[in-house]
């Protein structure tokens, strides 16, 4: 897609493009960071329960901590790599940026925690 404000890239809007963008960046994250893969995985699994069992809340729930721990994980991992492409050598306000990037994924990830073990401990009440 053309960016308007730089005039590069190529004309007009595909949103078949953007998709295959959005997913090739999931994929990408999902191959090649394993904190992100492991979540991922977890999240499935506890989705596919609340499915089979038609908790509608529940699955919403922890689609949504998902996607916000997700977000928050990738971004963390771009503003790291892009850190360390700016800057190779050790540097204290690269570092700052990085711990609160990495703080911002960790409240995200703490939250996510907290539906998933509650979704599990109310899943399995109703296994049960």
């Amino acid at each position: 897609m053309r960016n308007k404000f730089l005039n590069t890239g190529q004309s007009g809007y595909h949103p078949f493009r953007k998709l295959k963008v959005c997913l090739s960046g999931l994929r990408y994250a999902v191959v090649y960071d394993f904190s992100v893969a492991y979540k991922v995985v977890l999240s499935v699994l506890i989705l596919a329960v609340c499915f089979y069992f038609r908790q509608w809340v529940d699955f919403i729930s922890v689609l949504t901590a998902t996607g916000l721990m997700l977000i928050c994980e990738m971004l963390n991992t771009t503003i790291e790599a892009l850190c360390d492409f700016v800057e190779t050598r050790q540097n204290e306000k690269i570092r700052v940026i990085k711990d609160i990037a990495a703080a911002a994924a960790g409240i995200s990830i703490l939250i996510w925690a907290v539906v998933m073990l509650s979704e599990l401990s109310y899943l399995g009440s109703l296994i049960a």
